[in-house]
């Protein structure tokens, strides 16, 4: 038979040529079998020699290793989109990150004229933490902050690191006073639970302000509106 024919190939004693094709040549380098390779390559059986058999067989290898090496370029490639956007010394969002989220939020909120809230957080006393403790204390606190604040929020908040000891939280779908609200609850629950460090109890306070948006603002004015509120808070005390 030549290529090209149209004859159908014909079992022998009831083992298809595909069956056979597999008995003879095993499975590929990458483990798996060779689909009816006959009709996939246009290639008449009597035609697959043992070399072409073999080359067919290192090119399904060739091509499912290809693959597999997509497939892990593709995950580290997400891992480092991850990384770049976290903070390296707490599990929260850096500035870079947590600004274009809130730009994605404002954006929302001026598409849906739907407000959110925006808490900025100034940990207290934080140079006094480090020269009584140490640096190492200080990193402590921070991360002891963060978890204390993402305990007790909802997954669709957001929480990054602005710099140095101060925070920002994102409040989706939060008027003005359900930020305040929950911006005095934070800085309560944050005050009942001192760090724990070296045997030691150090106690934390944070001062706060809290805004909402409704897409007016642009990231940049909201975050200053928010660190403003946060310092009138201060001054006034608690």
């Amino acid at each position: 038979m030549k290529i090209g024919d149209s004859k159908p190939l014909r079992p022998v004693s009831g083992v298809s040529a595909t069956e056979r094709l597999r008995g003879r040549s095993g499975e590929a380098s990458s483990g798996r079998h060779v689909t009816d390779s006959a009709s996939i390559m246009g290639i008449p059986e009597e035609e697959l020699t043992p070399r072409v058999r073999d080359a067919l067989m290192r090119l399904m290898g060739e091509v499912d290793q290809l693959r597999r090496e997509m497939s892990q370029l593709q995950e580290r490639l997400r891992e480092s989109e991850q990384l770049a956007d976290r903070d390296p010394l707490i599990p929260v969002l850096n500035r870079r990150a947590f600004v274009r989220e809130l730009s994605r939020i404002t954006a929302y909120a001026r598409r849906y004229d739907e407000p959110a809230g925006l808490v900025y957080f100034d940990l207290d006393n934080f140079k006094q933490v480090n020269d009584a403790h140490g640096h190492a204390a200080g990193d402590a606190a921070l991360h002891h902050l963060a978890e204390l604040i993402l305990a007790n929020v909802r997954e669709t908040d957001i929480l990054g690191r602005l710099g140095g000891d101060e925070l920002g939280l994102i409040l989706a779908r939060a008027d003005e006073d359900t930020a305040k609200a929950k911006a005095a609850q934070l800085a309560e629950h944050v005050r009942g639970n001192p760090l724990r460090y070296e045997g030691k109890e150090i106690a934390l306070s944070i001062s706060v302000g809290a805004i909402s948006f409704s897409g007016d603002d642009g990231p940049d004015e909201a975050l200053a509106r928010a660190d403003r509120a946060m310092y009138e808070s201060r001054r006034k005390g608690p």
